[in-house]
């Protein structure tokens, strides 16, 4: 067991990440509670999600932004080291190859904070993800 010096709550992992006192209930304060180095890709990740489909509904569900419409979804999380793109494996499987360059975990992409986001194939998936089923 972990307990965090800050909030002291317990946890099974060392330094797991959480939110000492209230998560964010708006994205803008997702944004704001994060390390400065996770901010700018973050912003940048939400203008191309935002870009990429229209009319998106954005809002904070199990402690990370997430965007909807109509049958489609997609949420991100700012971790130490990258933010964890979550995408429908049918999603990451098409893009799979493009992203050879970056881990990918059943259904995450981890974009490090080191590396420039690879915008053409983000909004490639993004737009899959919201396509009429």
């Amino acid at each position: 067991m972990w307990i965090c010096p800050k909030c002291k709550r317990e946890f099974k992992r060392t330094n797991q990440g959480h939110y000492c006192g209230n998560a964010p209930k708006t994205v803008d304060e997702y944004i704001e509670l994060q390390q400065p180095e996770a901010m700018e890709h973050i912003t940048e990740l939400r203008n191309i999600i935002h870009s990429s489909v229209p009319k998106l509904t954005e809002r904070i569900s199990w402690g990370m932004p997430f965007f909807e419409k109509g049958n489609g979804s997609i949420s991100f999380a700012a971790c130490k080291s990258h933010i964890s793109l979550y995408l429908d494996d049918n999603i990451i499987d098409a893009v799979k190859i493009q992203l050879s360059d970056f881990v990918i975990k059943k259904n995450a992409v981890y974009l490090p904070y080191g590396k420039a986001l690879p915008t053409e194939i983000i909004t490639k998936a993004v737009k899959r993800c919201f396509e009429e089923k």
